[in-house]
């Protein structure tokens, strides 16, 4: 019998989150201190049993974090303090760094020393004996300190050492058990190992350190740290250490997001506090993603905004008549939601999905052929509604004869003035007719875009003060046709946040513009949010006057 058949079914799996530490090394990633201390809180909430905190002699950051943690009232999870084994040639108890970590006030210290004999010799550049004296040494000092409950012990370059040199690698384990090691933490720093080579070392592990208890710590540059991880734990490992969304250097490190999903939904291992925590993770991917600044991953495994979103007209028409036929699980379970995409790939089940209900259109066969056959044309010319659901939605208003004119354009025009050596500057002039007044406004702006929506509103204000609430906060642009080269067609993407001021909340809405004119596209995206946010906003003024 071999570890994995005597392992239970249904295990608790402890979740080790290092998205403060080893996250913060990926490239584009930096948190500040207060970035940190609400990131361990939402983890503590959501039930993850160990969060690291950094090292505490790194930087005054994470010194500043191990204080102010104290402060935070957590109820399940522990802190950890990362740092190294002793350096050569000196007792821990004057080791800087080892003071460092049992100074941190951590409950829990985990230890990375060198597993891979070629580190231990040309890199550190010490014979591999006194290598076993540094991890069993740092180990038994860190566990001397009477605040710390548990030392973990991070195996670096385990898989590589142990494929280079078994017995070695096997002795830097058993050292770190000697020091009274609480877990000893397999990494695949590298991220090259395969599935089936983690899976039988585990097992093999399993049986040469019977009282061990093994954790896996995988990096994903062979793309593999997922399934790297789940063929640990199927092989008997209680921990899996990784970062939120697989944030982290290089290729970064296993997400923790897809392993907490998995372990629950499709193993039936326990891990998070209850199902209310397991629909939480999609909120804990997207502020994390935010607060890192990063932008959100859409095929993302259970939380992207692509993972359960439906674009072929033949899977819509199947997940309407049953969702788990094209669902390999619910999206609640996980916090995440359907989306049903229109594009030029839609049958007519997609527009009666997506907006049927909210337009009273499900039964009306004739008029969603005819907004299907609108959409095609429209992406044949570069629109893209999959991204821009309100311009769909205009779309379809249009389609029913129910678009409002708020306002009609007489004109626009902008001047873009730019001296030589000087920074250029931009005016935009906007000429429109609004509730039989005729608006004439003027704005800078740091260029076209910013200027038109500057006299833009100035011109609607007045007659439209909701308007006030609507702030772009992103803007993309994509080539449409590019072997046109400078004279191509471009795709104006463009987000809105309306914030309201009543509890403070706030929703998001994107448009489309498609025109060969940069200016042109952008105002198409603007006009078209203005009048979603009216709609949307049940503002009504009468038609404009022609």
């Amino acid at each position: 019998m071999n570890a994995s058949d005597s392992t239970p079914s249904n295990r608790r799996i402890e979740l080790y989150d290092t998205t403060l530490r080893d996250g913060t090394q990926g490239e584009g990633v930096t948190l500040t201190l207060l970035d940190k201390l609400k990131i361990t809180q939402r983890l503590d909430e959501l039930g993850f049993d160990y969060i690291e905190g950094g090292y505490p002699l790194s930087n005054p950051k994470d010194v500043a974090y191990f204080q102010q943690v104290r402060d935070l009232n957590l109820q399940h999870a522990k802190v950890c303090a990362f740092g190294m084994t002793r350096r050569k040639s000196i007792a821990a108890s004057e080791d800087v760094g080892m003071n460092a970590l049992v100074d941190s006030q951590a409950p829990v210290i985990t230890i990375v020393g060198k597993t891979w004999d070629l580190h231990v010799e040309q890199i550190l550049s010490v014979s591999l004996e006194e290598n076993l004296d540094m991890i069993r040494d740092s180990i038994a000092f860190c566990n001397s300190a009477e605040h710390v409950e548990q030392v973990f012990y991070d195996a670096e370059h385990f898989f590589d050492g142990y494929k280079a040199n078994p017995d070695y690698a096997l002795k830097t384990l058993q050292a770190a058990l000697d020091g009274g090691a609480a877990r000893l933490v397999l990494c695949d720093t590298n991220g090259g190992s395969l599935p089936g080579f983690v899976k039988n070392t585990v097992t093999t592990l399993q049986e040469k350190l019977p009282d061990a208890q093994l954790a896996i710590h995988t990096h994903n540059d062979s793309g593999l740290a997922v399934a790297n991880s789940l063929a640990a734990v199927e092989s008997g490992a209680v921990q899996v250490q990784g970062t939120i969304n697989g944030i982290g250097e290089r290729c970064g490190n296993v997400d923790l997001i897809t392993i907490a999903a998995n372990l629950s939904l499709k193993l039936e291992h326990t891990c998070l506090n209850d199902k209310e925590s397991l629909a939480g993770l999609t909120k804990l991917s997207r502020y994390v993603y935010e607060l890192a600044n990063q932008n959100l991953v859409p095929g993302q495994p259970y939380v992207g905004s692509g993972a359960f979103a439906h674009k072929g007209g033949m899977h819509v028409h199947a997940v309407r008549k049953i969702a788990y036929s094209y669902e390999h699980v619910s999206p609640d379970a996980v916090g995440n939601t359907r989306r049903i995409l229109v594009s030029e790939l839609s049958g007519a089940s997609n527009i009666a999905e997506t907006l049927g209900k909210k337009f009273n259109i499900e039964s009306d066969r004739e008029l969603q052929q005819k907004v299907l056959v609108k959409v095609q044309d429209l992406e044949n010319e570069g629109f893209q509604f999959e991204a821009a659901t309100a311009s769909f939605e205009l779309l379809l208003h249009e389609a029913l004869g129910q678009k409002p004119d708020f306002w009609n354009l007489d004109h626009y025009r902008c001047v873009i003035l730019k001296r030589n050596g000087d920074p250029s500057s931009t005016e935009a002039i906007v000429k429109l007719c609004v509730n039989d007044d005729l608006e004439h406004t003027v704005a800078e702006g740091d260029g076209p875009v910013n200027a038109l929506d500057g006299a833009l509103r100035k011109a609607l204000m007045p007659h439209y003060s909701s308007l006030g609430r609507v702030h772009l906060i992103d803007y993309k642009v994509r080539v449409v046709n590019p072997n046109a080269e400078s004279a191509a067609k471009v795709r104006v993407i463009a987000t809105f946040r309306v914030q309201d001021d009543t509890n403070g909340s706030s929703k998001h809405f994107t448009t489309i513009g498609v025109n060969e004119n940069i200016v042109d596209a952008s105002w198409q995206a603007i006009t078209d949010a203005f009048t979603y946010h009216l709609i949307e906003s049940q503002t009504t003024a009468p038609a404009a006057n022609t």
